[in-house]
């Protein structure tokens, strides 16, 4: 007699289905696991043996046999032990056969049968949900997988739980779905003094999801802007929440089964590896690009980023994901973030300064920024230079718009956005159009074109440039409430493109 239960193993995000299969056979007393286990899958085999002893739960003189099928797929995790022991309790009749017939099953086994929460909680609801079944997991991980309410999911504590629901000893009741957090923080725009054009940046792009480039000397406040972009930004749709937890659910972000409506904020330091920015490593696990997915990726000092890393953010920055390729497996996963970066214009930072600036101005600055390459730098719609603070405006007891007020109009034009985008599935802001689409919306009126065209043979800009006027124009626009781009919009979507 064999036993089959259903799992699942992760690629990226991806859940695949795995059939667990258990054969008990003649012959000398074994335990093997085949179908290209890791260590971790491995190793079930004596958490499980140990389980069973802790309930007095004798393993019969046979060879034990468990697949993993498909057998070519690798198995990575420590969620395979309770699908393990379910075959096994399956084929040693203790459950019945047809028990997990309707039941996806995953979860890890410590040596006392207490049941300890897995990664990937939620891409295996949804997986279970596609194949019409329930979900067995640990209690712990159950109000995150709950989340997916086309899918019933039977969170047990211990694996005497588990043996008890499925023989209708005592049913588990239905795992309900965790809280919905929101990050409570303290940091506001009008805590920054003075530097209203920088602000003004920050407001396009929040409202059109553009990526902004600020230069400017030590001091001046460009981290503490770009702190105070995820405050512009509305909360995420349920949607989007849903696409971010399930890369968060594989990286083990998710606590207490809750959903963030927060948008992600990723300031990953500049010794950042390739593999730690883009994703990478043994198990291809998604990196801060993937994990700022629906939010900002804030690149403090960016010139000081290895080379290699900064030109990897090209592609993914056009296509809104990234493809992680390994000799065993092509994972896919989604990155549409917006890149807030900062750098100083030299590496001293005080090149503007003839008091304090070194012996190379102005070429050191030449030097430090083209670390950042063209076509990395035309990826930028905004291009701002924060200037330092003077002492006037340091003292000055009146404050400018705060980040609620100004949420409230970046909310306005995200409106006016989502309408128009309307049968657009994957375009949401104004950043995401091009071709056609960008044509037929950002088209600007008369005086607007001629002076556009004027600025397209003055500058030089590249057709790329030329479009993300347009867009972050079509942004203006929305922000005025305009229906039609002017020479004004136009205006000020070239000032923010041309200061660096």
């Amino acid at each position: 007699m064999i036993s089959r239960v259903q799992t699942v193993a992760f690629l990226g995000i991806e859940a695949r289905p795995v059939e667990v299969q258990c054969a008990l056979a003649p012959g000398l007393p074994a335990f093997s696991i085949v179908g290209l286990p890791d260590k971790a899958v491995s190793e079930a085999r004596d958490r499980v043996r140990a389980t069973l002893a802790e309930l007095s739960i004798a393993l019969p003189s046979k060879r034990i046999t468990i697949n993993l099928s498909p057998a070519d797929l690798p198995k990575i995790g420590s969620h395979f032990d309770l699908p393990i022991a379910f075959a096994l309790l399956s084929a040693l009749e203790i459950l019945p056969p047809d028990a997990s017939d309707e039941t996806l099953v995953l979860g890890e086994l410590s040596l006392d049968g207490r049941l300890m929460p897995v990664l990937g909680a939620l891409p295996a609801a949804l997986t279970a949900a596609e194949q019409d079944r329930a979900l067995l997991c640990p209690k712990a991980s159950s109000s995150e997988a709950a989340w997916v309410d086309s899918v019933r999911v039977i969170g047990a504590e211990t694996l005497t739980q588990v043996i008890r629901h499925f023989t209708g000893q005592a049913i588990i009741e239905t795992a309900h779905p965790g809280e919905v957090h929101s990050a409570v923080t303290d940091k506001d725009l009008s805590d920054v003094k003075g530097q209203e054009i920088p602000k003004r940046a920050m407001e396009i792009a929040a409202a059109g999801r553009h990526h902004m480039l600020m230069t400017g000397p030590p001091g001046s406040g460009k981290s503490m802007l770009a702190a105070r972009m995820p405050t512009l930004l509305p909360p995420l749709t349920p949607s989007e929440a849903l696409e971010t937890s399930m890369i968060h659910s594989i990286h083990g972000l998710i606590k207490d089964g809750g959903i963030d409506r927060t948008r992600p904020f990723r300031s990953p330091h500049h010794t950042a590896s390739m593999a730690a920015v883009v994703g990478g490593g043994r198990q291809a696990q998604p990196g801060e690009i993937s994990l700022a997915h629906n939010g900002v990726l804030f690149m403090d000092e960016m010139p000081e980023f290895a080379r290699p890393v900064l030109e990897t953010l090209r592609q993914p920055i056009e296509t809104g994901e990234v493809m992680i390729a390994r000799a065993n497996a092509h994972i896919k996963y989604p990155c549409r973030f917006q890149l807030i970066a900062a750098a100083n214009p030299c590496r001293c930072g005080y090149m503007s300064d003839a008091n304090r600036a070194c012996a190379r101005a102005p070429q050191c600055g030449e030097d430090y920024l083209g670390k950042i390459s063209g076509p990395l730098m035309d990826r930028f719609d905004l291009r701002v230079m924060v200037s330092s603070v003077s002492l006037k405006d340091l003292e000055q007891r009146s404050k400018g718009d705060s980040s609620a007020t100004i949420a409230q109009r970046v909310a306005a034009a995200q409106a006016i956005q989502a309408k128009r985008f309307q049968g657009h599935p994957n375009v949401r802001l104004n950043a995401d159009a091009e071709g056609g689409l960008l044509e037929e919306i950002a088209s600007p009126d008369t005086e607007g074109r001629k002076y556009l065209t004027r600025a397209v043979e003055r500058f030089n800009l590249t057709a790329r440039g030329y479009h993300r006027v347009l867009r972050v124009a079509r942004t203006v626009a929305d922000l005025d409430g305009d229906d039609v781009i002017n020479r004004e919009h136009i205006s000020e979507a070239l000032y923010f493109r041309l200061q660096i």
